[in-house]
């Protein structure tokens, strides 16, 4: 609302409580004020003065809002369903020299003036602290790199050894998939999630990076990279080189994207923890924070603006056995954030067949020059060690020199693959792109590994060391090296070290002067990495579902996600005069009314998607309906969103649906609406559990299943490929214009999407054959309907994923076509996407409803 926002000032309710947030918040703002404690929102009466001001429930802010513009804001929060309180009123102007924070207590028969106290008390500049502290270097012995100590059994057997530490490593928590945890989460909303972290046509949680397009509009390229680096182990040997691998992790990985001028656009934010009373922890983060605040940052140009701390890493407690106490070593987590060129052009480590590109090598940048330090790695953890001597950045100035080549090589595009070596060494990044890629890989140790040596093959292997890998087409080897010309580049920074096998071989081989040192399948070294998530996800979720995901891993034939079109998507499938008239400032276009309940979060990207596609897409709260200030009678369209509705409580959809089926008003506007026959309906998400419901009002719409709880259990955030369905000419479906027989992939975000035909008086085959199901999950290989897990996510019966009324002109659906309508908005795309232009595929659902208004 610009300069008419009521809004003047927010802060967020974090620690302290209200106790923080509200004396903040007129402090920033020149003023003092008087609050009263009962106007707080509390479910609990019996809470005391003290435990209502200092409670930190965080999902909750402070705002001062103008008094002239109460009204104004009260209307907005009606609207939105937003509670809120007025708990207080500002007092004094800003050239007052005393304010006071005045808190009340009117429910107080003994003290009603809880607080009375100059805000010059509470934000006074306090003293310098200053503390003496001892610096304390722990006593750790070296690690054993050729592992007999560890594994004594099989100190002649250097094959079994190698096996051993690979198959360790890879089921540590750090190293290992961590799909448990992602596909629990929403990673689509929004609409501009362009690199999210599942990576390829299978969906491996491998990407170095996350990015996001900058803003909803066609043409538009530019967007957000953000990237972490932690390193907390190595804080037990060096704090500061903790701390300064910390930021080079984030910068190594931040590098997969097109960024802006490289290192000189990056911000970055630093997480601090630390038990600083703890003897030696107070020199630990002092040390830190001194090596990349005074040192390497200002070298490297980049700038720490914002972070945050937690220095009472330490717990204590008594038992019946006595004292105990728990102590984190410093840590430090750093997020990296820089602009991005072009959010197309991001690299992933999901290695290119040779069938697909052409012969490729295997380029390794190692920008230790070949030190090889195990101390803090995730090789020496799993043999209960820390080791002496850790990694470290050997060269600031070459490690600048690197991303002025990695821009040179985003420029060139010939960069097919990128994957740099964090935790688990070498090792680990060339498996993780194998697994990305579904492929073999061959890999020559002679130019980086010394000599025969079982020590020295692990300490090549499983060092963490700065470096990254590159696969690049053959005829590219010299245009690649020249890149880092900048640099030198000094003897041993680039090394050819392999090659990507034949689609049928998918082996990990890796060889020593011809000699094969190690070899193994790519499906049990991915079943190794993936066991640890698998377990997790086995006793949360329903086992079958789990088990089936984890058996998915060892089908070598499985050709993950495609794109199959049935037309073209660069024709949007509208009438020459349709162009040209919704082009035309003095014409009216079709609106669409994009409804919203409490809690809804996809009305931003439905909106864009209709609004491309020709339309006027109209805000509408549901509040707006049943007051009356909005009817549904001034539009074809209506589109109901998909989000967590009602703070996402199970049955959220049935939940909107009551909201239309209880108030006698509402419901004859819905059912008006659906009995015209010039309007079209879409719902998606919880839109489509809403319209599930609302089946009574919807002609054509009395065989509709509901949508329960997934089969698995749990939400369900995937990429799944569904096929469309439209075979009938004379009854067509508005939506799905020329796309029959098509079959791509799509964002699956619910916890809910289980066709259910409990209350439906048909059977889910019979709803299938008379062509109500247009939109079915099917499998990678076949493309036909299948029930396995998580090909179809949620369990829906002949993997129904969407319904139609009989009329075609309503659809409802579980998926959501409107969040990767962007081209380049997806978690994986063919290399012909770019022929699609700034619309993809999934933009046709739009255009066609746009055909048929005509």
């Amino acid at each position: 609302m610009g300069e008419n926002n009521p809004i003047k000032f927010i802060h967020d309710v974090g620690a302290g409580g209200l106790s923080n947030a509200l004396p903040e918040l007129i402090h920033d703002s020149g003023l003092g004020a008087t609050f009263e404690l009962r106007e707080i929102d509390s479910a609990d009466r019996s809470m005391s003065p003290m435990q209502i001001w200092c409670c930190e429930a965080q999902e909750r802010y402070v705002m001062a809002v103008g008094e002239e513009s109460m009204n104004k804001f009260t209307a907005i929060c009606h609207r939105e369903r937003c509670g809120f309180s007025v708990v207080g009123r500002g007092a004094g102007s800003s050239e007052q020299e005393e304010k006071k924070l005045i808190l009340l207590d009117r429910e107080s028969k003994d003290n009603s003036t809880v607080i009375d106290l100059p805000l010059s008390v509470l934000f006074g500049k306090p003293p310098r602290m200053t503390r003496v502290v001892d610096s304390r270097k722990l006593k750790l012995p070296t690690m054993d790199s050729s592992l007999t100590t560890y594994l004594p059994s099989l100190a002649t057997n250097r094959a079994e050894l190698l096996g051993e530490a690979a198959k360790r490593v890879l089921s540590l928590p750090a190293v290992g998939s961590k799909s448990f945890l992602i596909t629990i989460g929403d990673r689509t909303v929004g609409g501009l999630t362009a690199r999210d972290q599942m990576v390829g046509r299978w969906q491996t949680p491998v990407s170095d990076v996350a990015v996001t397009a900058t803003a909803l509009a066609q043409g538009l390229k530019t967007g957000e990279a953000m990237a972490m680096g932690e390193k907390p182990t190595l804080a037990l040997i060096s704090p500061g080189a903790s701390a300064r691998m910390a930021v080079a992790e984030s910068l190594m990985n931040l590098a997969a994207a097109d960024l802006v001028d490289r290192l000189s656009r990056v911000k970055l934010s630093a997480n601090w923890m630390s038990a600083s009373s703890h003897p030696g922890e107070g020199a630990a983060i002092y040390e830190a924070v001194e090596a990349i605040g005074m040192h390497l940052c200002p070298q490297l140009g980049i700038s720490i603006p914002v972070g945050k701390d937690s220095m009472s890493m330490k717990m204590k407690w008594k038992d019946d056995s006595g004292a105990k106490e728990v102590t984190a070593p410093m840590s430090l987590v750093i997020s990296a954030f820089a602009p991005v060129q072009n959010y197309r052009k991001t690299w992933t480590p999901a290695l290119r067949h040779p069938e697909d590109v052409g012969d490729t090598v295997l380029m390794f940048v190692d920008l230790s020059f070949g030190r090889k330090a195990l101390g803090g790695s995730a090789l020496a953890q799993v043999f209960n060690q820390v080791g002496s001597e850790c990694p470290d950045i050997r060269d600031i100035e070459i490690f600048k020199d690197f991303f002025d080549a990695t821009q040179q090589l985003q420029e060139a595009g010939i960069v097919l693959a990128y994957h740099d070596r964090s935790d688990g060494g070498l090792f680990t990044t060339l498996a993780e792109m194998m697994f990305a890629g579904r492929c073999g890989v061959e890999i020559m140790l002679d130019g980086i590994c010394p000599d025969l040596n079982t020590s020295s093959f692990v300490e090549t292997l499983f060092n963490e060391e700065l470096g990254a890998v590159f696969q690049v087409r053959k005829e590219h080897e010299i245009q690649f090296r020249s890149c880092f010309a900048t640099c030198g580049p000094p003897a041993g920074l680039i090394h050819k070290i392999g090659r990507v096998s034949e689609r049928p071989k998918q082996n990990l081989a890796i060889y020593y002067k011809a000699s094969v040192v190690y070899r193994n399948t790519r499906s049990n070294l991915q079943q190794t990495w993936a066991s640890t998530s698998y377990h997790m996800q086995k006793m949360r979720d329903n086992a079958a579902c789990a088990d089936q995901e984890f058996a998915n891993i060892l089908d070598d034939a499985d050709p993950g996600l495609s794109w199959n079109p049935t037309f073209d998507p660069k024709d949007h499938a509208q009438p020459f005069l349709t162009s040209l008239t919704s082009l035309s400032p003095f014409s009216n276009k079709p609106r669409v009314a994009i409804l919203r309940e409490q809690g809804v979060n996809s009305q931003a990207e439905m909106a864009f998607a209709f609004n491309t596609a020709g339309f006027a897409a109209v805000d509408v709260h549901m509040t707006d309906i049943i007051s009356g200030r909005v009817s549904l009678s001034s539009f074809v369209g209506l589109a109901a969103c998909g989000g967590f509705s009602y703070g996402d409580v199970l049955g959220a959809g049935q939940g909107w649906a009551k909201s239309v089926l209880l108030h006698e008003s509402t419901r004859h506007e819905f059912q008006t609406f659906f009995q015209r026959p010039d309007t079209f309906a879409l719902g998606v998400c919880n839109g489509c559990q809403f319209l599930s419901r609302l089946s009574s009002l919807i002609p054509g719409a009395e065989n509709w299943p509901t949508f329960e709880r997934n089969a698995s259990e749990q939400y369900e955030g995937r990429v799944a490929m569904v096929r469309i369905s439209d075979p009938d000419p004379t009854n067509p479906s508005v939506f799905l214009h020329g796309m029959h027989g098509s079959s791509f992939p799509i964002a699956v975000a619910h916890g809910e999407g289980r066709a259910s035909f409990v209350a439906s008086p048909t059977d889910p085959q019979s709803f299938v054959a008379s062509g109500l199901a247009p939109v079915q999950y099917v499998d990678n290989a076949t493309l036909k309907p299948t029930m396995k897990y998580p090909f179809n996510p949620n369990g829906s019966p002949e993997g129904i994923a969407g319904v139609r009324s009989a009329n075609g002109r309503v659809l409802a659906i579980m998926p959501h076509p409107e969040r990767t309508i962007m081209n380049g908005i997806a978690s994986w795309l063919p290399a012909k996407a770019e022929e699609w232009g700034d619309i993809g595929p999934w933009g046709r659902v739009f255009f066609s409803a746009r055909r048929w208004v005509g």
